[in-house]
């Protein structure tokens, strides 16, 4: 069965849903995850669409809801976790590194831990170096590389595929050219994902 892909940016809150359950996920329903790293900031930048951060009443009802979708998965999270991210863009960027040389999932599992679990804003220190310590990855090799011009292309190229597939949001999720957004509706993704597979006789 072809993997599902996972279009996330790390920034984003509900994306600790997903990506916190994902192994669980893959081993209750026989589905994989293709993860990739782009910059939803970007793209809800050129469509005038900052959801939270200057609207104290819309993120209090944000941070209630992951409260409540966190308790029924059986994740832990201290909430509200420091938001929006000052170090988005290279959180990411790591991200990217780490999608080519094979420890992205590892990655961001760890450093979406810290942030929610433990209160150390992902992208900044004490998390990036102990996420990536914590991984195997030398903190100042991989930060080095995800500052290069080839990373930034590399990032920048991620951004414009995930723009012509209409992604607006993370995490969303891709089967077969149709589009899921959003946690709540991860279920729909692997749904589709097995409807397809059948209809392939795969």
């Amino acid at each position: 069965m072809e993997p599902i892909d996972l279009w996330f940016s790390i920034g984003s809150t509900y994306s600790f849903l997903t990506i916190m359950r994902l192994r669980e996920i893959e081993a209750a329903h026989g589905v994989s995850f293709n993860w990739r790293p782009f910059s939803v900031r970007a793209i809800m930048r050129e469509m005038d669409n900052i959801p939270f951060a200057d609207k104290p009443v819309k993120a209090r009802y944000m941070w209630r809801d992951i409260e409540r979708r966190a308790a029924r998965y059986g994740l832990r999270a201290r909430l509200p976790a420091p938001y929006p991210l000052e170090e988005f863009d290279l959180a990411n960027r790591v991200a990217i590194v780490g999608r080519d040389e094979g420890w992205c999932r590892d990655y961001v599992v760890a450093t979406y831990r810290r942030w929610f679990e433990e209160g150390q804003p992902a992208g900044s220190e004490p998390n990036l170096s102990g996420s990536l310590t914590e991984i195997g990855q030398d903190p100042e090799a991989v930060i080095e590389r995800a500052r290069s011009d080839e990373t930034e292309a590399a990032y920048l190229a991620a951004t414009d595929e995930a723009r012509s597939l209409g992604i607006f949001g993370s995490p969303s999720f891709v089967v077969a050219g149709e589009l899921f957004w959003g946690d709540d509706r991860l279920d729909d993704a692997i749904t589709w994902r097995k409807a397809v597979s059948d209809a392939a006789g795969s």
